[in-house]
C-alpha cells in the first residue's frame, strides 16, 4: 500500500518515520515544493528548536493553545509531551529541560533533529520530492492514502492562502471547510519614539493586555526598535489573532509592568513616601524596575515635576504613577513576524474531521496533521507537540486502516 504525505515539514517528517515503524511495508513519499525540506525547525528557537514543553505550568491546555485544546486534551491520552520526549531520545535526540519549561536537543542545535529525521527517512526507505508541488489531491490518485501536512502561512502576508486548503478545493468546492487564516505568534509595532528608545530593556514580569476585552497574558515583556516583544506579547498575539487582525492590527494596549493589583501597587509607592521623603522619585526604582523604564514612565506621567523628592508627591501624582504602573497605555500600530517562527491561526476547521482519527469526514482517506488543522499554540513548544501529536495519530489511524500487524509500541 502507498500513503503520499503533501510537506516536507515537520509533521510530515514525523508522520512518515512513525507510519513505517507501524507499517513496515508502507511505501511513503513525501512531497515537498520547496528546494529544503524541514525549514522551519531549522530556524526555531533561535536554531536550537524548542520541540516541546514538560507542560509543568500548565493546568489547561486552553492556557496555551488558543485553538484545538479540546482536541489536544482527547488525543494526549495516546501521544503527549512525555512520549514525544521519550520519543526522540529512543531515536537517539538527547534532550533538556530548561527552568522556563522549554526542551531544547541537549546539542542546542535544530541540525540534531534534522539529521536524525533524514537519517531515518532514509534508513525506511522513504522517498523525499523536493521542488514538487502538488496542485491538485488528481495528482495522488495511485496512492491508497493522502496526508496534507502543509503548515500554515505560506509566507509573512496576509494575502497567502493554505497550500492544504487550495489542494482539497479541487476537484469538488470545500471538501473540507476551512477557517481564514490569520497570523498568530508575533510582535507589535508600537509607534512612541520615547518608548522605542528603550529598545533591549526587559521587565520580567509583566502583564500585558487589550482594553476592553478578555486578552491578557504575563510574562517576560522585551522593548525593541519597533515596539514590544517578549513571550507577554506573543502569546498576547496568539490569543487575540483573530481580533487583531479584524482591527488590522491597530488595537489599544495596556501593559502592567508589575503584575499587581493597583491597591498594591499605591502601597509600595506610599511606603517610599513614608521611608525616603528626601529621595528624588527617579532615584528609587519600586519593583526592581529597569532605571531607564522608571525614568521613562515618571517622566511621562510627571513631567516637569519628575524631579521632584517623594515627599512632594501630590495624590493627583501619586495616581498617575500608580496608573502608569498598572495600566500604561499605548496604541498598537501594527504587527512584526517573529523572527522567522510564523504560526497561523486558522486553517481545517476541526469540525470538519474524524477527532480520532484527523481524517476528512467528506473525503476517505485524506488526513490532515501539523498547522494546516485550526489548532495553534504559544510560544514554548506547544506548535511543535502539536505537529507531533497530530501526525501521531494520523499514523496510527492509517496503520490501523492497512491492516497492519505491528503495534505503534512495537516501531
Amino acid at each position: 500500500m502507498k500513503t503520499a504525505i503533501v510537506g516536507g515539514g515537520a509533521a510530515g517528517f514525523f508522520l512518515a518515520i512513525n507510519l513505517k515503524e507501524m507499517c513496515p511495508d508502507m511505501d511513503i513519499t513525501i512531497f515537498e515544493k520547496s528546494k529544503k525540506v524541514l525549514a522551519k525547525v531549522e530556524v526555531s528557537g533561535g536554531g536550537r528548536c524548542n520541540c516541546t514543553n514538560s507542560f509543568d505550568a500548565v493546568t489547561d491546555l486552553s492556557q496555551v493553545y488558543p485553538r484545538g485544546h479540546r482536541l489536544l486534551k482527547r488525543l494526549f491520552k495516546t501521544f503527549d509531551y512525555q512520549d514525544a520526549y521519550q520519543w526522540f531520545e529512543s531515536h537517539g535526540v538527547r534532550l533538556t529541560t530548561q527552568d522556563d519549561n522549554c526542551v531544547f536537543p541537549m546539542s542546542q542545535d535544530s541540525h540534531t533533529i534534522i539529521n536524525m529525521f533524514l537519517a531515518e527517512a532514509r534508513r525506511h526507505h522513504i522517498e523525499i520530492l523536493t521542488q514538487h508541488k502538488i496542485e491538485s489531491l488528481d495528482e495522488l490518485s495511485d496512492y491508497d492514502f493522502k496526508v496534507i501536512t502543509t503548515g500554515g502561512m505560506r509566507d509573512h502576508g496576509d494575502r497567502s492562502l493554505i497550500e492544504g486548503k487550495a489542494l482539497i478545493k479541487r476537484p469538488v468546492p470545500m471538501i473540507s471547510p476551512t477557517i481564514s487564516p490569520v497570523p498568530s505568534l508575533f510582535t507589535f509595532s508600537i509607534a512612541d519614539e520615547a518608548l522605542r528608545a528603550l529598545m533591549g530593556t526587559v521587565v520580567e514580569d509583566a502583564t500585558a493586555s487589550i482594553p476592553g476585552t478578555k486578552f491578557r497574558s504575563s510574562g517576560p515583556l522585551l522593548i525593541t526598535h519597533w515596539g514590544m516583544s517578549g513571550p507577554a506579547i506573543l502569546k498576547l498575539s496568539s490569543y487575540a489573532a483573530r481580533d487583531l487582525h479584524e482591527h488590522n492590527y491597530q488595537m489599544p494596549l495596556a501593559v502592567n509592568w508589575t503584575s499587581l493589583k493597583e491597591p498594591d501597587i499605591q502601597q509600595e509607592l506610599r511606603s517610599i513616601i513614608v521611608q525616603h521623603p528626601q529621595k528624588q522619585i527617579a532615584s528609587i526604582r519600586p519593583f526592581g524596575l529597569p532605571s531607564r523604564l522608571w525614568d521613562y514612565l515618571v517622566a511621562k506621567t510627571l513631567g516637569e515635576r519628575a524631579q521632584n523628592r517623594w515627599q512632594n508627591l501630590n495624590q493627583k501624582e501619586l495616581n498617575r504613577l500608580t496608573n502608569a504602573l498598572c495600566n500604561d497605555q499605548y496604541q498598537i500600530a501594527g504587527r512584526s513576524a517573529f523572527k522567522d517562527e510564523f504560526v497561523t491561526c486558522g486553517g481545517i476547521d476541526l469540525a470538519s474531521v474524524n477527532p480520532n482519527t484527523l481524517e476528512s469526514k467528506n473525503l476517505p482517506n485524506v488526513y490532515f496533521a501539523g498547522e494546516v488543522l485550526d489548532i495553534d499554540g504559544v510560544t514554548g513548544g506547544f506548535n511543535f507537540q502539536a505537529a507531533w501529536t497530530t501526525a501521531y495519530t494520523v499514523a496510527c489511524a492509517i496503520s490501523q486502516q492497512a491492516g497492519c500487524s505491528q503495534s505503534p509500541s512495537e516501531g
